[in-house]
């Protein structure tokens, strides 16, 4: 029997990457390269960056300051709805961070874990560290300027890039465990002692939608349009991959499943 290889999926939005995560060979690119606005696929980095932080203690907990509600309601930001004066351990930060996209999570991450006197210092310090990561795993299309993919035109990365932060984030268990999280009930610490229930669900429909999905975070925005970092496992193989600026949310989802069917045939 001759084996037919499969035909090579069309896509419709403007940028995809698929890898093999195990070898690392890529199994699909279009326009891999390109530079895009990546939206809150950018948070993938951020629990990256948290998550190496040494000794790191996830169960420590951080306090929610009012900037970082204030903060939200200024960008109109998807938020984790974290709750001023509330105590929140670090690791219900990334699970807020990565189900709901909170940016106000990854503000209160960004500011315990910068450098600085400041809070203003700090969170510079931190998207500091997101460059030096994307430094260390040698992409040089990438570039943060905002924790939470927010940026001021300066935060960009390629689907070819966005897929090589993911499956380096993906090492780590603690990740891999918050992102294939379908929702999830966290009880944290109120400003009086008492004790209160934050319920996250994830944005990531794809979980429920295709068998075998792990991960890993989805993005949007008005220069990022629907972007999708995503990845699956079948028996032995993951795929892991990127889809940038598809034009809506119905769009995005085909593209990624022609993908993912499409990695797993090769």
């Amino acid at each position: 029997m001759a084996y037919a290889a499969p035909a090579v999926p069309s896509i419709t939005a403007p940028g995809g990457f698929v890898m093999n995560n195990g070898t690392g060979s890529t199994l699909y690119g279009k326009a891999a390269d390109t530079r895009r606005s990546t939206g809150s696929t950018t948070k993938i980095m951020t629990a990256k960056v948290v998550l190496a932080q040494r000794n790191l203690n996830l169960d420590a907990k951080v306090t929610i300051q009012k900037a970082y509600s204030d903060y939200i309601v200024s960008k109109n930001a998807s938020s984790a709805r974290l709750i001023v004066g509330d105590k929140v351990t670090v690791r219900q930060l990334l699970y807020g961070l990565m189900l709901p996209s909170g940016c106000d999570a990854a503000y209160a991450l960004a500011d315990k874990f910068g450098t600085g006197t400041t809070r203003e210092a700090r969170v510079k310090s931190f998207i500091g560290k997101m460059n030096d990561e994307a430094r260390k795993l040698g992409l040089r299309n990438t570039h943060f300027d905002s924790f939470d993919g927010i940026g001021s035109g300066q935060n960009y990365s390629t689907p070819r890039d966005l897929t090589k932060i993911a499956s380096s984030a993906m090492k780590d268990a603690t990740f891999r465990t918050v992102v294939k999280t379908k929702s999830t009930k966290q009880k944290v610490t109120t400003k009086t002692g008492g004790y209160r229930y934050m319920s996250w669900t994830n944005t990531n429909k794809l979980l429920s939608t295709y068998s075998g999905a792990i991960g890993v975070k989805t993005g949007s925005g008005p220069q990022a349009k629907y972007c999708l970092v995503f990845a699956a496992t079948r028996g032995s193989k993951t795929v892991i991959g990127t889809v940038l600026a598809s034009p809506n949310e119905t769009n995005r989802a085909a593209d990624v499943k022609k993908l993912l069917d499409y990695g797993f045939a090769r």
